[in-house]
């Protein structure tokens, strides 16, 4: 007799395996990693004591925390092999780019070949300090600027845009970017965390399961929300006054199109993420002069509420936060991998200390079994 199986479309609803990581409540809008809520992270601690937290389950004590910033200095900068490549790739969407240079990273890694639990963790450290250095660069190359090397006395999020821009950021672009790191570090069994968790599963290498990460956010269903949020401010304009914000946005939800940034599996209230966003952009603006990008947000949040009563989520503030601080929109998805990498190496941990293999089943609905096979010169 054949086994009853239920089905979920999505795997909503579906629990796929137990993790110490990260705390949902979508019913109460709650985000915790380890326990920590959201909110006392993005107020109090780094982007660096998150990391951190993620791979050890508890913040690190004031030396820890010293050595983890050695670690991370020492592994910023990137191979010439990987340089190289990054170069020579054709132009093309930049997570693609990102996607074969975290592959090319295992080639460069002293512990390739070794998939003890100590080099799985000395691998996350020095991948999480890669990444940043990778996507920063690539950002730089395709504005026709030249490679910079990492400074060893800045911190993760300063680093990044420091070689991103060439210019040593102020504190609080520091700081909001900090912010966005660590609002972004993890987020459960989303879809790249469980396709990375689902690769570690087979056992196969770190930098592997990572890529499988990296792919699955390259999908537009997962990433780049946020980017498709400033294309909507940019298409409103700059100078556009309330009144067309409102009818833009209108007419939108009239035509039943997706306003970008609203929404999400998981929360019914707003998103814990977005909170804090939508401070870090609003001080971002006041701090260039221009709170433009900021009240522009702030309207059509305002139209949703009435119009849906759909609030925003991590994407649509983080758009005008990156793009006030000068951050192109091609690495906004890139920016995500950036941070979740701490989350996916975490995840992959995680897998490897407790795994089995992830091999769910299919509710079949092809044709009934059993079929005749005709002769070839039988078929109609």
């Amino acid at each position: 007799m054949a086994t009853q199986m239920t089905t979920a479309a999505g795997l909503e609803g579906v629990v796929a395996t137990s993790s110490k990581l990260c705390y949902l409540d979508g019913e109460r809008g709650v985000l915790a990693y380890c326990g920590y809520d959201i909110h006392v992270l993005a107020r109090e601690a780094t982007f660096e004591e998150v990391c951190y937290l993620l791979w050890h389950l508890r913040l690190p004590t004031r030396a820890e925390l010293g050595d983890l910033h050695t670690e991370f200095a020492r592994a910023r900068p990137l191979p010439d092999g990987v340089v190289r490549l990054m170069r020579s790739l054709p132009d093309g969407h930049a997570m693609d780019a990102v996607r074969t240079l975290v592959s090319a990273l295992a080639h460069y890694d002293p512990d390739a070949g070794d998939d003890s639990p100590a080099a799985a963790l000395r691998k996350s450290v020095r991948l999480t300090a890669q990444i940043g250095t990778l996507v920063a660069t690539l950002g730089r190359l395709s504005a026709g600027g030249g490679v910079i090397e990492p400074d060893p006395v800045l911190g993760h999020a300063a680093n990044f845009l420091y070689v991103l821009t060439g210019e040593r950021p102020s504190a609080l672009a520091t700081r909001a970017f900090d912010v966005a790191l660590t609002l972004h570090a993890d987020h459960e069994l989303n879809a790249s965390t469980f396709a990375a968790r689902v690769a570690a599963a087979t056992l196969t290498d770190l930098h592997s399961a990572i890529v499988a990460g990296v792919a699955t956010l390259k999908g537009p269903l997962h990433g780049g929300a946020n980017a498709e949020v400033m294309k909507l401010l940019l298409a409103i304009g700059e100078d556009a006054d309330d009144d067309r914000v409102d009818a833009t946005i209108r007419k939108m939800l009239a035509a039943k199109k997706k306003v970008p940034g609203f929404g999400h599996r998981v929360y019914r209230t707003e998103d814990p993420r977005a909170t804090h966003l939508r401070q870090m952009s609003r001080d971002l603006g006041e701090q260039a002069h221009n709170r433009r990008w900021f009240d522009m947000s702030q309207r059509i949040e305002t139209v949703m509420l009435d119009e849906t009563g759909i609030p925003a989520n991590v994407d649509f503030y983080s758009a005008s936060t990156y793009h006030t601080l000068g951050i192109a929109l091609d690495l906004f998805t890139p920016i995500f991998a950036v941070s979740r990498v701490a989350g996916w190496t975490a995840h992959v941990l995680e897998q490897y200390a407790n795994n089995r293999l992830i091999r769910p089943r299919a509710d079949y609905t092809g044709p009934q079994y059993p079929q005749t096979f005709l002769p070839l010169d039988r078929r109609p």
